[in-house]
């Protein structure tokens, strides 16, 4: 049965009731969905693999932050949004990249630092960028994306263009300030933003129940007004479902909406994170219980939707993608010196 769309909440504040959506309804995808979102999720899985391979062999400088683990919040998320919707997100960008339609051969030729890249070998791992497909960066400043999107949010209500903002952001981020400036402003103005928080459950070394006081994160718009839903982002059809209706909420007018999505990384923070501060066993436990692929994966093969070779076709044929991928940006070449002054901001007083 399905639920309402709508429920009354109380305010903490003053006791005046305001609206929030319902609990979601988990997304009922066809076979063609179910097979689309496992490939999705298994481009990002092999991709971030090989990135960090290339990483450990020096093709890729700087700092690399994989999203292994995390795939089902943006696969599921992306296929509720329209050409024209914006996105928005932070240093871990890889997959963000890949959900949104961006060729695997660009990014990472962009994270080996070649001139074919997406942001022309200038942006790196953390910084990469691309208006045509509606990503507006990742962002290298811990919650320095949230009012950016907050930002897109206006422009897209300035303009009546239908679009909405999709911003990403971590748990550790959703500690910083400017965060609940954004909350604030997005409900005053009821503009059309999903405010997403990816909570993997380690803000680099530190666990959210240590560096939170409220680590239910999804309650943190309530003082804003800003209703907020959890939920399971190893789940990519409970994320999808609740994509749907967050996507109706906001487009509709009704202003902005915070997701908490439940998730968590199999790899350290960075690439030069071990990782001590947790240990093997419940990384372990997380992979056999909860991982995102194999948990579609067992669902589409229970369901009787695909049988084990075509979901090994589908791993093939990513692999063969990524290897591609890698290849070309390993063979581009680097930009030119005179590049150095190019694409350059210069203020004057």
């Amino acid at each position: 049965m399905a639920r309402s769309a709508l429920t009354k909440g109380k305010s903490r504040a003053d006791g005046v009731d305001w609206p929030r959506p319902g609990e979601p309804d988990r997304f009922v995808a066809t076979p063609a969905q179910l097979l689309d979102m496992y490939r999705q999720m298994v481009l990002i899985r092999r991709f971030e693999e090989r990135a960090g391979q290339l990483y450990g062999m020096g093709q890729i400088g700087g700092f690399c932050h994989l999203y292994i683990g995390q795939e089902a919040v943006v696969v599921g998320m992306q296929a509720e949004l329209d050409k024209g919707d914006s996105v928005i997100t932070g240093y871990r960008d890889h997959g963000h990249m890949l959900a949104c339609g961006i060729a695997p051969g660009v990014v990472m030729a962009e994270l080996t630092g070649r001139a074919a890249g997406i942001s022309h070998g200038k942006g790196g791992s953390m910084h990469m960028f691309s208006v045509e497909h509606g990503f507006y960066g990742g962002h290298g400043i811990v919650a320095a994306q949230v009012p950016l999107g907050t930002g897109l949010a206006f422009a897209h209500k300035y303009k009546n263009d239908g679009g909405i903002a999709v911003t990403y952001f971590g748990d550790g981020a959703s500690n910083q300030g400017q965060v609940y400036e954004s909350f604030n402003m997005a409900e005053l103005w009821k503009l059309p933003v999903i405010f997403i928080i990816e909570n993997n459950q380690y803000a680099m070394g530190t666990s959210v129940n240590r560096a939170s006081s409220e680590d239910q994160l999804y309650r943190r718009g309530e003082s804003f007004r800003v209703p907020g839903l959890q939920v399971d982002g190893m789940d990519v059809l409970a994320v999808r479902g609740a994509a749907k209706a967050a996507v109706e909420w906001v487009r509709s007018g009704k202003g902005p909406l915070l997701l908490e999505m439940k998730t968590y990384r199999y790899r350290g923070h960075s690439m030069s994170d071990p990782a001590k501060y947790r240990s093997r066993e419940e990384v372990q436990a997380m992979r056999e219980k909860s991982d995102p692929i194999e948990g579609l994966k067992k669902l589409i093969l229970e369901g009787g939707h695909a049988d084990e070779a075509v979901l090994k076709a589908i791993d093939r044929e990513v692999r063969d993608q990524v290897a591609e991928a890698a290849d070309f940006a390993e063979s581009a070449p680097e930009p030119a010196l005179s590049e150095l002054m190019t694409d350059v901001l210069v203020g004057t007083y």
